[in-house]
């Protein structure tokens, strides 16, 4: 899965229309391979990334889960210490990857 998407779902507070039009964006991007259209896409490119969102707000509403909502601040610390263990096995702090 591409990275820069994180996962909204079953988290406390809920995910917001920042996040999710977010995703919708990267989303886009992905599936697009443009980071930035041309003016001749962009239209085109902005009402899927509109699209995009609008579908992922009903798909989160509609989600059930038995599980408890996750706290955002201890999943980005995990996700954290998870990024600093991958790039230390990278480099080993002289330039050479492992």
């Amino acid at each position: 899965m591409c990275r820069a998407i994180k996962t909204l779902h079953n988290f406390s507070p809920p995910a917001t229309n920042d996040e999710i039009r977010a995703s919708s964006l990267q989303f886009v991007r992905k599936l697009s391979g443009f980071t930035k259209p041309s003016k001749v896409n962009e239209d085109a490119f902005n009402h899927a990334v509109e699209e995009v969102a609008h579908a992922a707000h009903h798909l989160l509403e509609a989600l059930v889960t038995d599980t408890p909502p996750r706290n955002r601040e201890v999943e980005a610390a995990k996700a954290k210490a998870r990024s600093a263990k991958r790039f230390a096995h990278v480099h080993n702090g002289n330039g050479h990857r492992h």
